[in-house]
């Protein structure tokens, strides 16, 4: 049995990448996977979902195109074809990924794998060894303990993702960001989508005004919000609202109630991998308590999303082989909630500043301010809000809402990152007329009261 210098469990975002990287180095890589390369994110997640939500933006806009002088009549949404359409593009990924793990050299195994020891991996009852094992093995959507839950028609995202007719009636348990996608999506499409929250407002980790500007978007849309689920019957769900106990039935019920990393049947018990609150645990340089053995992506608990587990990858990559001595930093992540329309941020909230202990200003501006914004969506009421330092005048948060601000999120994340300080900003010149000058002008704006103290 030849001794490989690296072996990944987990074909999704952070593992592929993994291996990509290690391979490029001329290391020999063995890359297993249960289902589907690409994981969640490419075959059941980030990618299916955004086509999705691109083909109702496309609807909606054909639907209410008379405001900018296009006519167009009859239009309506053909569900089938929405979702044959995603089904190629995830095809066509899958592929691309397939073709360039082959291309530097990944040898792909299909199968479930788990930990023998340290160095040895065993799958479809073959054994492997390496020097160096990364568990990339993602997260799975959460099933809390619902009266009734397991047994009723119930879909997680993976399920609604193959509906092929829109329901009448979509009930969603969970205000989260996947919830709310699928509730924009469906609402949308024209769908009445009921949304039952057990906290007092949507997305948590969102700033709390902006997330109610966004409800206020999703005019179609019922909140229940501060309302617990009780149990479900079939497609029935009861739940308390305002003490008292109610009942909804709908044609579909979602539930999205977060995700819960996947460390059963990893052998980590076997081998001693430490797992706390059902995550490995991990450091800074993705190593786990077990030398030799690493983790990366949503199995760690640290932050679930690809573009992180796309960065933990390199640091296990570079930590393992020598490359470098970097770190996995989580203070400059941005996020996106691919909503109609979108919500974006990265850094602190104004809350949270407050709560680590930051003298904050901020500025919060209107997206009506930027031409650009105002001539391609005159009906919403987006916003720029920057959060900074007093005492370093360093940027702490930027967060957005509007079309399209998925694309300019990336930009807070440089300046955060960089510790960039709101006059290092106002010096960058942005082009005109574009929706990052509303970045740019709401920083400006807390300079401005910087400058004036």
């Amino acid at each position: 049995m030849s001794t490989r210098d690296l072996i990944i469990i987990g074909g999704g975002p952070g593992g592929y990448r993994a291996a990509e990287l290690a391979a490029e180095k001329g290391k020999s890589v063995t890359l297993f996977e249960e289902k589907h390369i690409g994981g969640v994110c490419l075959n059941v997640g980030c990618i299916p979902t955004k086509t999705l939500l691109n083909a109702a933006k496309i609807y909606k806009a054909a639907s209410h195109g008379s405001r900018f002088g296009v006519q167009a009549d009859a239009v309506r949404f053909d569900m089938g074809q929405a979702v044959s359409y995603k089904n190629e593009v995830v095809g066509k990924l899958t592929k691309g990924v397939g073709g360039e793990l082959k291309r530097v050299g990944v040898e792909v195994i299909e199968g479930r794998a788990s930990l023998t020891s340290r160095t040895t991996v065993e799958c479809n009852g073959m054994n492997y060894e390496a020097r160096n094992i990364i568990l990339a093995t993602g997260s799975s959507s959460a099933m809390p303990p619902i009266p009734g839950l397991a047994e009723s028609g119930v879909k997680t995202s993976t399920g609604m993702l193959d509906l092929t007719e829109a329901p009448k009636r979509v009930g969603i348990i969970g205000g989260g960001y996947i919830g709310m996608e699928f509730a924009s999506f469906f609402s949308t499409i024209g769908s009445e989508v009921t949304v039952i929250e057990m906290f007092d407002e949507i997305i948590p980790f969102m700033d709390a005004r902006i997330a109610k500007q966004l409800r206020s978007h999703l005019k179609s849309v019922t909140f229940k919000l501060g309302c617990t689920v009780e149990r479900v019957d079939g497609k029935t769900v009861h739940f308390s609202e305002n003490g008292t106990s109610v009942s909804e039935t709908f044609d579909e019920v979602l539930i999205s109630v977060g995700r819960t990393p996947n460390t059963m049947g990893l052998g980590l018990e076997v081998v001693g991998v430490e797992v706390v609150r059902g995550a490995v645990r991990v450091d800074d340089h993705m190593k786990t308590n077990i030398p030799g053995v690493y983790a990366i992506g949503d199995v760690t608990g640290r932050s679930l999303l690809a573009h992180s587990a796309y960065r933990m990858a390199a640091v296990a990559v570079d930590e393992i082989f020598g490359s470098r001595t970097d770190r996995f930093r989580s203070l400059a992540i941005p996020w996106v909630v691919f909503t109609l329309p979108e919500v974006a941020g990265c850094g602190l909230t104004e809350a949270g500043a407050r709560d680590a202990g930051y003298d904050v200003v901020s500025a919060q501006l209107p997206a009506s301010i930027n031409g650009r914004f105002l001539a391609e969506h005159p009906d919403e009421r987006g916003l720029c809000k920057v959060i900074a330092d007093r005492k370093t005048h360093r940027i702490l948060g930027v967060h957005l809402l509007g079309s399209g601000v998925s694309e300019i999120i990336h930009s807070a994340a440089l300046m955060i990152e960089h510790e960039m300080r709101t006059g290092d900003v106002v010096d960058v010149i942005y082009p005109h007329p574009t929706v990052s000058e509303l970045v740019y002008d709401t920083v400006r704006a807390v300079d401005a009261q910087l400058k004036q103290e």
